[in-house]
């Protein structure tokens, strides 16, 4: 008899002391009602959390071997965090991130395995629904429709990394060198067969979102300038169309104040508009250019992704059951 299938499952962590438990139950719950075909492994990242997180952690790993942890010895953010535990998983499909506070619904698994089986090595959702204010709607709606349209590749709209991909997915993630990956836009460069489950994004319902506006802006521009350059392009494309109209404009004004007027003007305001106009223009432009030397500058020093503190369970792999 063949050993069954062994899908693992990422949720990365921070300060999730009250969430961990249930995030923990909601999985292994789904695997024993939806899935008994399968085998599991659940891998939790902890980000240097200065709570209770890794003394639960620590249980959940001593009573059940399926429970993989990764403790990390800072904070390097979810996405790094994320993309360490990915690389560290050892299952035939890996759910990519599954959020501790279950904004995403570990329900949709036994569905995305299903897709998984049918041939498609990568199952996405899509958050058609979203349980937030309507002005982060707005703001997350504009962000997608702009990093999707601005890409050289084609990433799907309201997508995050909630997706179930095939270990050569992984594989091929595996040879990715990237010291910020965006990981919805790595696996969507592979390519591979997609298909796509929607859902509602339900909102937290325990703690808080460790997420403030400046790690959202962050993010949100790593994701960006990774996999589209038309940011700079526009910025070039700004600079010549103001060029050609500040030339414009002094050949008519030339022209009017010498020729039709008879007389030059001051010019005292018009200098000074001009001067601040320019002035904005370069320092918005050196800003973008600013993001990737920086990207560039990050990722050429090879800083480690990720350093770890102590792993637990990661000594064996978990024993896969004849099926």
């Amino acid at each position: 008899m063949s050993p069954r299938k062994l899908i693992s499952v990422v949720t990365p962590c921070f300060n999730e002391q009250d969430n961990v438990p249930d995030c923990y139950e909601a999985v292994r719950r789904v695997f024993e009602r939806d899935l008994p075909g399968y085998d599991y492994e659940h891998v939790f990242c902890d980000n240097a959390s200065t709570d209770d997180t890794p003394a639960v952690l620590r249980r959940l790993a001593a009573a059940d071997p399926r429970v993989k942890v990764i403790l990390n010895a800072r904070n390097v953010g979810p996405f790094r965090s994320a993309f360490n535990g990915i690389l560290g998983t050892t299952g035939d499909a890996v759910l990519l991130m599954l959020a501790a506070d279950l904004q995403d619904p570990p329900e949709l698994l036994p569905e995305f395995v299903r897709r998984w089986e049918a041939g498609h090595e990568v199952v996405y959702g899509v958050r058609e629904v979203r349980e937030e204010g309507r002005l982060m709607r707005a703001a997350r709606r504009v962000y997608y429709r702009t990093v999707s349209r601005l890409a050289d590749i084609q990433i799907p709209v309201n997508t995050g990394e909630f997706q179930l991909v095939d270990r050569k997915v992984v594989d091929a993630l595996r040879a990715c060198d990237d010291y910020y990956p965006y990981i919805r836009g790595l696996v969507a460069n592979c390519g591979f067969r997609r298909a796509s489950v929607g859902y509602t994004w339900r909102a937290r319902k325990r703690g808080f979102s460790k997420n403030r506006l400046y790690h959202l802006v962050d993010q949100g521009l790593n994701g960006l300038i990774s996999f589209s350059n038309v940011p700079m392009r526009l910025c070039m494309l700004a600079g010549v169309l103001v060029s050609v109209a500040s030339v414009g404009y002094a050949a008519f004004t030339a022209a009017y104040h010498l020729v039709w007027a008879g007389t030059a003007p001051p010019g005292v305001p018009t200098l000074i508009t001009a001067l601040f106009l320019f002035s904005g223009l370069q320092l918005f432009f050196f800003g973008v250019l600013g993001e990737y030397v920086s990207a560039i500058h990050s990722q050429v020093r090879r800083r480690p992704l990720v350093v770890e503190r102590e792993r637990l369970n990661f000594d064996a792999p978990p024993a896969r059951r004849a099926a």
